[in-house]
């Protein structure tokens, strides 16, 4: 418990840098408070004290606003930046080295049973207020933009932003629309790009018109 907790440190240490020191970190990161509160409360389930795993994951997201469920699967190195209103579900699993910002959701369609919330692979990041939903998978290296809305398994390395997502970059190569730099800035706007879709197809719409009515006005 002791090394995950420094493994958790440092990696708030290396990927905020509003991080000044260890003490401040302990004493004001919810996100890392959140974590540990997490690590405590799995153990306590996966040793079948649920009522106990439930009671310490809803004092936590009572003091951090942070809502993990106990039944999740989190590896090492998991970061949550800010973190008010994370939610991530019972059967969530989320591989090493991830770093989720606040408002996100690792949750469930209401349509499935058993396994009902995604799998996040390594280094994976997803972007404030963006929702996971279903029981898929998202790739390795993976990045969701900020405002997505994920609803079917994702490849490795790739970029995705819209709602519904969709893939804009894979292995390095545009798929779609550019994305230089990928952090919370340089992320397309999705509500800009669904504008610019509708405004070709309105422009396609009223070429095809003008066509049929010259092709009309043509003397027999």
């Amino acid at each position: 418990m002791f090394d995950r907790l420094k493994e958790d440190i440092q990696a708030v240490r290396e990927r905020d840098p509003a991080a000044r020191s260890t003490f401040e970190i302990l004493l004001t990161y919810s996100g890392l408070h959140a974590i540990h509160h997490y690590r405590i409360s799995h153990w306590l389930y996966q040793h079948r004290m649920f009522t106990a795993a439930r009671t310490v994951s809803q004092l936590s997201r009572f003091f951090t606003g942070i809502e993990i469920h106990p039944g999740a699967t989190i590896g090492r190195r998991f970061f949550i930046d800010h973190g008010m209103g994370v939610v991530i579900g019972e059967t969530a699993v989320i591989g090493d080295d991830c770093l989720i910002y606040q408002g996100v959701t690792l949750g469930g369609t209401g349509k499935d049973k058993g396994k009902r919330h995604p799998t996040l692979g390594n280094n994976v990041m997803v972007g404030s207020g963006a929702k996971v939903l279903g029981p898929f998978t998202v790739g390795n290296n993976v990045k969701i933009a900020a405002g997505a809305v994920v609803l079917e398994a994702l490849p490795d390395n790739c970029t995705a932003v819209g709602v519904p997502a969709r893939i804009v970059r894979c292995d390095g190569k545009k798929v779609e629309h550019p994305v230089e730099n990928l952090d919370q800035v340089h992320i397309p706007n999705p509500v800009e790009m669904e504008i610019c879709q509708l405004r070709r197809q309105v422009q396609e719409l009223q070429a095809e018109l003008d066509r049929i009515q010259k092709k009309d006005q043509q003397p027999l």
